[in-house]
């Protein structure tokens, strides 16, 4: 049984700093591309950013470049999102994803076989 677990969420003032992991387990995690996404209140789930399978690539959402860095470490089965700078629009559940295809887009939530259940995000100003 495939299971994503997400930690590190938390409230923040603005202009701070949080680091969410995702664990995973029953599945080979080297063969998955994880990516992240976020669901504001009253908003669609948004792309985050993502890293290929062995790290070799990483994606990110415009308006976050910079801000935000996505890693992953495949001996321990975790990826990480390291979120700086942070701003009240970075408020939302932040939800990690696998994606087992060998190759395609990792923007959209289509692409995820697999999601974790969430963690809270709230920044305030």
């Amino acid at each position: 049984q495939v299971q994503l677990v997400e930690s590190g969420g938390g409230s923040v003032q603005a202009g701070g700093s949080l680091r969410l992991s995702c664990s995973a387990s029953g599945l080979t995690f080297s063969d998955y591309n994880m990516g992240w996404f976020r669901q504001a209140p009253g908003k669609e789930r948004e792309f985050v950013a993502a890293i290929t399978r062995i790290g070799s690539r990483v994606y990110y959402a415009d308006s976050l470049k910079g801000r935000f860095t996505v890693s992953r470490d495949n001996a321990k089965n975790t990826v990480s999102l390291q979120m700086n700078s942070l701003t009240p629009e970075d408020t939302g559940i932040y939800y990690c994803a696998a994606d087992r295809r060998p190759y395609g887009s990792l923007y959209g939530a289509d692409a995820y076989d697999y999601w974790g259940q969430g963690t809270q995000v709230t920044v305030s100003s």
